[in-house]
C-alpha cells in the first residue's frame, strides 16, 4: 500500500465531499486504519483534551467533519464465517460540515518507513 496515496485521497474527499456527504473508509491493515482514524478525528475535532482539569480551548480551524461513531466498525461473525478475508476489515464514517476544506496535510505519527512515504509528499 502506497501511503501517500491514500493520504492524498482522504484529503481529495474533504474537497470533493459537499456538506452532509459521508466519508466511507474500509481498511484492511492496522497502518491504513490509524491514519484514516487519525485524519477522522483532526478534522472533527474529537482528538483527546489532555487533562479534564484544563479548560477547553476553542478549535483552532473548524471542524470539517462530524463522527457519529468514535469506533470502527468490524464484521459481524456470520460476515466473518462467510467471508474469512473480512477478518481484518475496519469500517470508519464521517459526515462532511460545511466548514472549508484544511488546506494542508498533516502526517500523523507513522511507523518509520511510512515517515518516508510522507516525505514524499512534501
Amino acid at each position: 500500500m502506497n501511503w501517500a496515496r491514500l493520504a492524498r485521497g482522504l484529503s481529495a474527499a474533504e474537497r470533493a465531499l459537499a456538506p452532509g456527504g459521508r466519508l466511507v473508509v474500509v481498511s484492511f491493515h492496522s497502518l491504513e486504519d490509524r491514519m484514516v482514524k487519525q485524519f477522522i478525528t483532526a478534522r472533527a475535532d474529537a482528538q483527546g483534551r489532555g487533562s479534564r482539569y484544563a479548560p477547553d480551548l476553542p478549535p483552532e480551524r473548524a471542524p470539517s467533519f462530524l463522527l457519529e461513531r468514535k469506533r470502527s466498525t468490524a464484521p459481524s461473525d456470520e460476515e466473518t464465517e462467510a467471508n474469512p478475508r473480512a477478518r481484518s476489515a475496519s469500517l470508519r464514517w464521517a459526515i462532511r460540515t460545511d466548514a472549508t476544506a484544511w488546506d494542508e496535510l498533516e502526517p500523523p505519527a507513522l511507523a518509520p518507513r511510512a515517515e518516508a512515504e510522507w516525505a514524499k509528499l512534501n
